[in-house]
């Protein structure tokens, strides 16, 4: 019995949590236009969450490209298709690996972040007292951190591109003896297909779709996770790992579908 009821009461919760935190981003969505009223906290949350992490963010896409030529090259090479390297590495890049590795990376630290903070001002009362002075705490507090997110989230992604890219050319280069020049050639035409809707690459435009989402989704979850938050410290720190589990489960579900929906 008691396992019965901690599964009602899992699913309950899951099920509640689920509509409080699409509510909220719905709601933070219809406050956009309010932008001009919150323009120096959409600023200072942009900066939290695009400069800040940007120096995590080049490194770690660096690495992924270096990686990511150097395990998919050795293999290559083995079926005297080492020249093929290029056009992997601008394809996974653009349409998956960019912005999937933001997303992650500003999932442990941005969203982590944003469920701590509005998390400690839950259990300390702040938010009550905001709300007692007739000021909505989802235009204060919500609408900027999901807005900056939603626009810094792609610009890191397209930097996770670029430099990915360069860093799979360096090992291309140095390790496989495929020139710069005929590198960057053969990425750009792996890129070539072009989207329906914008004068982009298909791929490189659903990578920063998928970033969009992704911000949007990390944003909302951080949020609401802070905003549910109760029991002091302790709640806290539960808040912020359950945001930190769920948007990283959203991720791979939503990055999956859309994938799904664009190469049918």
């Amino acid at each position: 019995m008691d396992i019965l009821r901690f599964g009602v009461r899992f699913i309950s919760d899951s099920v509640h949590g689920a509509g409080y935190t699409t509510r909220l981003c719905f709601a933070a969505i219809g406050r956009f236009h309010r932008v001009l009223r919150r323009f120096k906290m959409v600023l200072e949350q942009m900066y939290v969450c695009g400069i800040k992490p940007l120096p995590v963010v080049v490194i770690v896409g660096i690495f992924t490209g270096i990686i990511l030529a150097y395990q998919t090259g050795l293999e290559l090479d083995r079926f005297g298709q080492r020249e093929k390297i290029a056009d992997i590495i601008g394809i996974v890049l653009a349409r998956e690996m960019g912005p999937f590795i933001t997303g992650l990376i500003l999932t442990a630290s941005v969203g982590a972040a944003m469920a701590a903070e509005l998390g400690t001002m839950k259990v300390s009362e702040e938010i009550d007292a905001i709300e007692v002075m007739s000021i909505d705490p989802i235009d204060l507090l919500v609408m900027p951190r999901v807005l900056a997110l939603t626009i810094m989230c792609p610009l890191l992604a397209f930097v996770v591109d670029i430099v990915g890219i360069l860093g799979g050319g360096f090992i291309s280069e140095s390790q496989l003896q495929i020139p710069w020049t005929l590198y960057l050639r053969q990425v750009a035409e792996s890129l070539e297909t072009p989207a329906k809707t914008l004068p982009l690459p298909k791929d490189l435009f659903t990578g920063l779709l998928k970033a969009v989402v992704f911000g949007l989704t990390i944003a909302s979850v951080g949020c609401s996770a802070g905003l549910r938050a109760s029991g002091g410290a302790l709640g806290v720190g539960r808040a912020t790992r359950g945001a930190v589990v769920i948007a990283f489960t959203l991720l791979i579900i939503f990055g999956y579908y859309m994938t799904w929906f664009f190469y049918p």
